[in-house]
C-alpha cells in the first residue's frame, strides 16, 4: 500500500490526485494520494509530517519546486540541470531523493516524427516551465532558442543559467510585446500561464497575426492543460498547424513519477481519460 501525495499552494485547481489514483489502479497497486496544501512558510512542518507519517513519495508544485531543493539528500540529472524538482522519493532511511519529471513529460509529448535537430525554437516565458522546455528541446537537438518575455531584466538569471548549461545552443531574448517574426521557428512553446482557466483564459500570449506567419509544419506547444484546448491551441488548429496541449505533458510527467515510486510504468491512456472526465 503506497502512501503518496502533493504539496504546493494553492492546490484547489489540481487534478493530480485523479490522475495518480487512476495510474495506481492500472498497475493493480493499492495506494492513497493526498493533496496537502502547503504555504512556503509551512514547508518545514510539512516535511516533518511527511517523514513521520510513512509517505513513500510526493509531488511538488509551485511555489515549492525551488525551495524544496534545500531539503533534498540527492537529486537526479534532470533536477540538477533544470535547477528544480517536482517529484520526491522517500527512501527507506527517510532521506529525500529529488527528481524532475517535467522534462520527461515535456519531451515525451512531442510526436516522434517531428525532427527538431538543428532547428530554431521559440519559448514564451522564462520561468521554471521554460527551463524544463529548454532541457527537453536540447535533448531533441535544437540549435537555437529564442525567449520572449515581458521583462528582459528579470529573465537574466535564467538566460545566464541555460547558456552555461547548454553552450552548444544559441540563446536570444526579446520583449514579447515586440515579438519578431516567428517564420523561421520549428516549435513555439507557451511556458506562461496565459490562457489558463481563471487566468486570462480568453487570451493567448501571441497575436493572431503571429500565428499567420508560421509554416504548416510548425508545432505549437501549450503547457497549459486547463482548458484542454486553450485559445492558442484553437487558433493554431484553425490555421492547420500541428499542436500539443499541456495535458499530455502533465500525464507523462505523472506517469514517470509513479514509475519512480513503484518501479512500474502505468497506462497513460487510462490516466488521460480520468483527467478529461474532470476537466
Amino acid at each position: 500500500m503506497y502512501k503518496l501525495g502533493l504539496i504546493g499552494y494553492p492546490l484547489g485547481h489540481s487534478i493530480s490526485a485523479v490522475i495518480q489514483k487512476a495510474g495506481l489502479e492500472t498497475l493493480g497497486i493499492g495506494g492513497t494520494y493526498d493533496v496537502m496544501e502547503t504555504h512556503p512558510e509551512n514547508l518545514i512542518d510539512r516535511i516533518k509530517y511527511i517523514k513521520a507519517n510513512g509517505y513513500n513519495g510526493f509531488n511538488v508544485t509551485i511555489p515549492l519546486k525551488v525551495p524544496m531543493s534545500l531539503f533534498l539528500d540527492d537529486i537526479d540529472d534532470y533536477a540538477n540541470i533544470a535547477g528544480c524538482v517536482n517529484t520526491i522519493k522517500v527512501m527507506e532511511d527517510r532521506s529525500f531523493f529529488g527528481y524532475n519529471t517535467d522534462i520527461y513529460g515535456f519531451k515525451t509529448a512531442i510526436p516522434d516524427e517531428i525532427d527538431l535537430r538543428g532547428k530554431n525554437a521559440s519559448i514564451l516565458g522564462t520561468g521554471g516551465a521554460a527551463r524544463a522546455a529548454v532541457v527537453g528541446l536540447a535533448e531533441k537537438g535544437v540549435s537555437e532558442i529564442d525567449f520572449y518575455t515581458r521583462n528582459i531584466i528579470n529573465s537574466r538569471q535564467t538566460l545566464e543559467y541555460v547558456r552555461a548549461k547548454f553552450p552548444q545552443i544559441t540563446f536570444n531574448v526579446y520583449q514579447i510585446q515586440n515579438i519578431r517574426s516567428l517564420e523561421g521557428t520549428s516549435i513555439v512553446v507557451n511556458a506562461t500561464p496565459i490562457g489558463m482557466k481563471g487566468f486570462m483564459a480568453d487570451q493567448m500570449p501571441l497575436e493572431r497575426g503571429d500565428l499567420d506567419k508560421l509554416t504548416p509544419d510548425t508545432l505549437v506547444y501549450d503547457i497549459v492543460y486547463n482548458p484542454v484546448k486553450t485559445v492558442l491551441i484553437q487558433e493554431a488548429q484553425k490555421r492547420g498547424l500541428r499542436t500539443v496541449g499541456g495535458l499530455d505533458m502533465l500525464i507523462y510527467q505523472a506517469a514517470r513519477a509513479l514509475e519512480i515510486w513503484t518501479g512500474k510504468f502505468p497506462d497513460v491512456k487510462i490516466m488521460k481519460i480520468a483527467a478529461l472526465e474532470v476537466l
